[in-house]
């Protein structure tokens, strides 16, 4: 429970109304009642906005005098929703210590304020910072190094080689450090390459559910700070992700692929492997990236083009059978013509 004046603060934006006013809770303008607050950033739900019971409404200065009651008025309502909603929602409070049902191998480096989780397992010579949260059944291998406060969501596997930096969040059943998909073929068969390499994560990261991030073949496989992974997203050997990059669901990354800072990557986009991609590229869902991208922009389709021409292949390309049905109705009244000339220079 906190002030409207102090959801304000915690957001950075400028409260319209009354500061005293107590909120309890976030939801969407159209479940909110007179205890919570909720946002609006898409002109389809105005109605909503009309008619919501919140108590209050985070939202842009020129959507002020769409809304009548309390209100807290940002240039990014979404982002101050996320931090007025992290202010009310606060993580849960892991107990320190390790349970009796987890296995923590005696020369692992666990700092006294760690929690363990029951059936989790440490390996020998792992090493976790303070503030960090080991959940149910998770397993840290021998070696892996874990920065401080970060969590560790159940299942999840974080095997050689891996190491991790401060404030990271693994979801539930992802696997970090696992062997690349590396075969040589010798008349036929496949021999496997060993996978020398690590994971290396910079500090701020985030690594959804059941996503895989493969260990490098020689090189690590490098999450640099900020980057945030969806769930069920494959990362490959050697690959390299910038700063701040964000890639959604179900995206499959090739090996020795690097992609840079501050990029968007949409559901289900594929990566052939040893590309580049520029900074500030921004990749809409479905693509197949099947060259290098050097210059920032936004790209679709399949093959990935600059998404200006991909609107309009697509526009040309619905039109198709129509086009086609011209040409052979063109090519029917050319062959006519073709054969009345014919017939008048027979006579």
């Amino acid at each position: 429970m906190l002030s409207l004046a102090e959801l304000a603060r915690i957001s950075g934006a400028a409260l319209e109304g009354d500061g005293s006013r107590l909120i309890f809770g976030v939801a969407t303008l159209k479940l909110a009642t007179p205890e919570q607050i909720s946002f609006f950033t898409n002109k389809r739900y105005r109605a909503d906005l009309a008619s919501t019971a919140a108590a209050a409404v985070i939202l842009a200065p020129d959507q002020r005098d769409a809304y009548s009651g309390n209100r807290i008025v940002s240039d990014n309502p979404y982002l101050a929703f996320a931090r007025i909603s992290a202010a009310l929602n606060p993580e849960f409070s892991a107990d320190v210590g390790i349970h009796p049902a987890a296995v923590v191998d005696s020369t692992a480096l666990l700092h006294e304020s760690v929690s363990v989780a029951a059936t989790a397992t440490v390996g020998a010579g792992a090493s976790i910072a303070e503030g960090c949260v080991i959940g149910p059944g998770a397993s840290i291998a021998a070696g892996v190094e874990i920065g401080a406060n970060c969590r560790i969501s159940s299942r999840a596997v974080l095997l050689e080689r891996t190491r991790l930096g401060q404030r990271c969040r693994i979801g539930a059943g992802a696997v970090l450090g696992s062997s690349g998909f590396g075969f040589a073929n010798d008349a036929g068969r496949w021999v496997p390459v060993p996978q020398l390499g690590g994971v290396l994560l910079g500090d701020d990261v985030d690594v959804g559910s059941n996503t895989t991030v493969d260990r490098g073949a020689l090189e690590d496989t490098i999450l640099e700070r900020g980057v945030k992974l969806d769930n069920q997203i494959q990362i490959a050997h050697g690959v390299v992700v910038g700063e701040d990059t964000a890639i959604a669901a179900c995206v499959g990354i090739s090996g020795s692929t690097h992609i840079g800072k501050r990029c968007t990557v949409a559901g289900g986009v594929g990566f052939v492997g040893h590309l580049e991609i520029a900074d500030d590229v921004h990749i809409t869902g479905m693509s197949m990236v099947m060259r290098s991208i050097l210059k920032a922009g936004v790209y679709s389709g399949y093959p990935s083009t600059t998404n200006s021409d991909w609107r309009k292949n697509t526009a040309r390309f619905q039109k198709l059978d129509q086009l086609a049905r011209r040409v052979i109705t063109l090519e029917r009244e050319l062959n006519q013509i073709n054969q009345a000339e014919s017939s008048v220079d027979d006579k």
